[in-house]
């Protein structure tokens, strides 16, 4: 039998005859070349990888493929795990080939063969020492007749790579490789597998010459999936006046090989711009193809998003951009590029094939996503490797890295900033409030430490830092008065001031219950506010971002008295500008960047044309200096009280009022090192208890870290597992369910959101505390006929993990349970 009567796939016209398992292969192998180009690697483990590649389905050569296709029947071990027993059973073959130690070969075995996701489960014991192992015979007998074809695929494409040698190829370097090899191999099969490219092809001309045809198809598909790459354009990406940190990005001596940079600035001083400079620099010294740009929330990303695209076209040569989370079709600015294509020929674009999966965004030249899509590469889930894959040619930008400070996130993002450095990638840290401890923490990853704690800084670790910048000329706010207050009555007070007096004004508030009854409060007092949280469903919550954004954005009209109540989504998500601003008490970090969002954009609104006489942050707090117990801030704060630390909280307080004013830059060091450093001050007596629990916690979550991330060491069979993403979550937090609200009309239930149908539903969700929502009791009933006749459609997934409400004309969900697209989702009391 002819090693091209093995069928690699079912024809999709059953006029065409199935395309050969070897042809398949050779598509694949051929994506790979590719893909490979750009990286750099030694022609000779090139080809190897490349060979290996190619041999990713030798396991469809066999008795158990063949019936399995052709009737159905179910295979004991599917085809991946084949390809490994194979691989095994002529490694001898392999081994004549390509050379390089056992170890190192078994380690890229596993690799190859695990493209779907996950390393092979065989059974294999100690292979590649004791060959003869059980499982392997078991695998074998599933091959069956295919056993010596497919030796003689292994000898054909050994002759076709006639170059590849894993000869010096360390055992550590192979298990380093072997994290990233399924990634390439996945991608390359994504392509390879598709049939608009790749179409059935009978049997007939020989692997070398097949080959031939393929590696030219090869090259027509990887630009139209848009993986062709961007070159780096030469020139300035700005044509603005530089502010300091903009221009020494610009400036600062980059070191030879993979490098970390740390971006610690103001908010409001333009740190995305400077990392885009120092970025398009490294690019152009062959530290990345491309960039892929991390943020911690879905809102923060579309921001990011919607900025990127108006200006990476001058950085690189019409690029594929795309965004990566869970809600990217809903983004319209996205779904504007993936529809309507580049605008010009320095305009980025998006293929559909890009934008078919969030997985395959972080292949695309530029991506903009959550900072999750990234943490997903160093935890044993499914896809681990292709995530790592696409982010190992991008230089990765992670902006509000302080938000990344909780110990279960921090432990991630070390981990990802070491296997990107160890596939050669490049970093970019931006943050306005990070600890000296924690900055240390991820500068050790690349190898340096910076000592100085001069704030501002551009560090680059191990190599060069600078804390010394040219003065700059802009208009500047000047230190920020802090001032207490003690009451809510005092808070609606400031605000009505504020709003009388023509101001735009802002009170942050630290719980969603704690930011309603602020409104209805200002309400009472005959003041009309809006209302921002995260307890609106998905289209409400777009919906009033772009009115906050249109009153008090950089360009906003109409701010005279505009009054906004929201909670911590506008400490990072909107770039807004406020002249008054009240805010709960929260740790310091969270009040710098509370405070960056008053009396920010001093170029468009100077002192002069502001309508009160200078910015002051008004914190609602009790007394740092009279704790009487551990309940200090409940009174003041209400549910609020709960969200943070009460040490940390209670330390801010006692450092931030003691002080009387938030200076930045100059002051913001010390402040944040007086709650967050080592010689933080201790805390009364009532409080200890309450501060050990915390920490207590927080060590618990970087052990659950440490468990749950990814041994390096252990190379991709022992270490990737392919689980579920909700099993190894990227954060750690309270578990939330999803409710999907739906309006009740004479021809049954529809979406709340009023949308095109392709994404009303998505826009009628909205998340809150399971713990809260378990403890009503008469949430609607899933079983109910017309719940079944929207949730029958949905896929498990969503089964378990929502809830379809209907939302009656009053906004009653259930007892205790209320929605209204002015307020969000209400939890009430029982009556």
């Amino acid at each position: 039998m002819s090693i091209l009567d093995w069928p690699g796939k079912s024809a999709a016209d059953d006029r065409l005859p199935p395309h050969p398992a070897v042809y398949h292969m050779l598509d694949v192998a051929a994506v790979s070349e590719h893909l490979i180009a750009s990286f750099r690697c030694p022609p000779e483990l090139r080809e190897a990888l490349v060979l290996l590649v190619a041999l990713h389905d030798l396991g469809k050569v066999s008795d158990s493929f063949r019936s399995m296709l052709e009737t159905g029947r179910r295979q004991n071990y599917r085809h991946w795990q084949l390809t490994e027993a194979l691989l095994h059973a002529h490694d001898v073959r392999l081994a004549a080939a390509i050379g390089g130690g056992a170890d190192q070969r078994w380690e890229l075995y596993a690799a190859t063969s695990g493209h779907h996701g996950q390393p092979s489960d065989l059974p294999l014991g100690s292979l590649p020492k004791h060959p003869r192992a059980r499982a392997l015979h078991r695998a074998l007998k599933e091959v069956g007749t295919g056993l010596e074809p497919a030796g003689t695929v292994v000898d054909a494409f050994c002759a076709i790579w006639q170059e590849a040698s894993l000869d010096g190829l360390s055992l550590s370097d192979a298990k380093r490789l072997s994290w990233w090899l399924p990634g390439l191999c996945a991608a390359a099969d994504w392509i390879g597998s598709n049939t608009t490219w790749f179409p059935s092809v009978p049997p007939g001309p020989t692997p070398t010459d097949y080959l031939i045809d393929a590696r030219t198809i090869a090259r027509r598909a990887i630009e139209e999936a848009g993986l062709a790459g961007a070159p780096v354009r030469k020139g300035p990406v700005f044509d603005f006046e530089l502010r300091p940190m903009q221009q020494t990005c610009l400036e600062i001596e980059l070191p030879i090989g993979p490098a970390l940079a740390i971006i610690e600035d103001e908010t409001g001083a333009g740190k995305t711009e400077a990392a885009l400079i120092l970025a398009h620099r490294m690019a152009m010294a062959g530290k990345g193809r491309g960039l892929y740009i991390a943020l911690p929330t879905m809102a923060t990303a579309d921001a990011m998003f919607a900025r990127i695209s108006q200006v990476i076209g001058r950085a690189f040569a019409r690029p594929s951009l795309a965004l990566a989370h869970g809600r990217a079709g809903l983004s319209t600015d996205y779904r504007d590029l993936v529809e309507g294509g580049a605008a010009g020929e320095d305009e980025p674009s998006c293929t559909s094939w890009l934008a078919e999966s969030r997985r395959r965004a972080l292949l695309a030249d530029v991506g903009v996503g959550t900072v999750d899509q990234a943490l997903l590469a160093v935890l044993p889930v499914k896809h681990q490797s292709l995530r790592h894959f696409g982010l190992s040619s991008k230089i990765l930008i992670v902006d509000e890295v302080h938000e990344m400070g909780e110990p279960y996130v921090a432990k991630e993002l070390e981990r990802l900033l070491q296997m990107h450095r160890a596939a050669g990638g490049s970093a970019i840290l931006l943050t306005a409030t990070l600890p000296l401890a924690l900055r240390e923490m991820l500068q050790a990853t690349y190898g340096g430490a910076a000592s100085s704690a001069a704030y501002p800084a551009l560090t680059i670790a191990g190599g060069a830092a600078v804390t010394r910048f040219s003065h700059d000329d802009r208009p500047i706010k000047g230190p920020v008065p802090v001032t207490r207050i003690a009451t809510v009555e005092e808070a609606v007070e400031v605000i009505a001031e504020g709003a009388e007096a023509g101001a735009a004004c802002v009170w942050v508030r630290n719980s969603v219950d704690e930011a309603i009854a602020a409104v209805r409060q200002l309400n009472r007092n005959g003041i009309a506010a809006r209302l921002l949280h995260a307890r609106f469903t998905l289209g409400d919550r777009k919906r009033i971002e772009t009115e906050v954004l249109g009153r008090a954005g950089k360009n906003g009209s109409g701010r005279e008295k505009f009054v906004l109540v929201g909670t911590q989504v506008l400490e990072a998500s909107l770039d807004l500008d406020f002249d008054v601003m009240v805010s709960d008490v929260a740790p310091v970090a969270s009040l710098i960047q509370r405070a960056g969002r008053l009396w920010r954009h001093m170029d468009e609104r100077p002192a002069d044309l502001r309508p009160v006489p200078g910015p002051v942050l008004h914190v609602l707090s009790p007394d740092p200096a009279a704790v009487p117990d551990d309940r200090w801030l409940q009174e003041t704060l209400g549910r609020g009280s709960w969200v943070y630390s009460v040490a940390d909280v209670w330390r801010t307080a006692r450092v931030l009022f003691d002080t009387g004013r938030i200076e930045a830059p100059a002051g913001l060091r010390a402040l944040i090192e007086a709650v967050h450093g080592e010689d933080g001050e201790p805390v009364p007596d009532v409080l200890l208890r309450a501060e050990n629990e915390v920490i207590g916690k927080d060590a618990a979550k970087k052990m659950q870290a440490l468990h749950n991330l990814v041994d390096l060491t252990k190379g991709y069979r022992m270490g990737g597992r392919g689980h579920d993403d909700a099993r190894y979550p990227t954060r750690l937090g309270e578990e939330a369910l999803t409710l999907v609200l739906a309006r009740q009309t004479g021809d049954g239930l529809r979406p709340w959101a009023d949308a095109a149908p392709r994404e009303a539903w998505a826009l009628s969700e909205v998340q809150a505390p399971r713990r809260r929502l378990e403890r009503l009791d008469n949430l609607p009933d899933q079983n109910d006929p017309k719940i079944l006749a929207i949730t029958h459609q949905w896929p498990d997934w969503k089964r378990a993990g929502a809830w379809l409400c209907p939302v009656a004309v009053d906004g009653a969900i259930c007892e205790g349970l209320r929605y209204d697209a002015v307020f969000g989702l209400m939890f009430e009391p029982k009556q």
